[in-house]
């Protein structure tokens, strides 16, 4: 009789703390600040770090003559950005940084977004407007991740991982973005971690 009075003590004491603690299904990997930025976007207007505050968004890195990659990633995101609009859930944004900021003008992002059947082209940020010096560091301290341009080649090297970060501009998580894309587990961290915040 006692084991049980135990048992059942601790069943309403377990019911109790999840009543009154928040529960989460979100588990950060990582806790990478990003530093700060402003740059163009490819609707020629001026993104900073601080107007991304607030939303959770998702980034990647492309270049507009990429002949490998970057097609399939930017696909995937299409696709991201499909199932996050089928669940309704609106509170986050795509950003995708040139690496490749030397040829890639604002219009020409503009032009390659359009290559794509995005869900909702308002969430979407494609950056340029910047050394390409400055988006390798940013890559490496930021995302760590790799970019390097060779001089005299069209071809830039870069990560293909898609970044998770959160309302106050910290790395959380990073997928593949190429093959094997964790596409749902991506859109369950994305409505995981905005109701988190609320």
């Amino acid at each position: 009789m006692q084991k049980w009075k135990i048992l059942i003590g601790s069943s309403c004491l377990c019911i109790l703390l999840a009543a009154c603690g928040k529960t989460t299904n979100f588990k950060a990997e990582k806790d990478i600040e990003i530093q700060n930025f402003q740059y163009t976007n490819h609707e020629n207007k001026t993104v900073t770090l601080d107007d991304l505050q607030g939303k959770p968004w998702l980034a990647l890195f492309i270049f507009t003559s990429c002949t490998t990659v970057c097609q399939p990633m930017m696909a995937n995101m299409a696709d991201i950005q499909d199932s996050l609009k089928e669940k309704g859930i609106e509170d986050y944004r795509i950003v995708g940084f040139s690496v490749d900021p030397e040829v890639d003008t604002p219009k020409k992002l503009a032009n390659y977004l359009k290559n794509y059947e995005v869900a909702d082209e308002s969430k979407w940020d494609l950056l340029t407007g910047y050394t390409q010096q400055d988006i390798e560091k940013l890559a490496v301290k930021s995302f760590q991740t790799l970019v390097k341009k060779t001089e005299g080649e069209d071809q830039v090297t870069h990560g293909t991982s898609f970044a998770l970060v959160n309302q106050q501009g910290h790395v959380v998580k990073t997928y593949s973005g190429f093959t094997d894309v964790p596409k749902d587990e991506i859109v369950v961290d994305v409505e995981s971690i905005i109701q988190d915040s609320k």
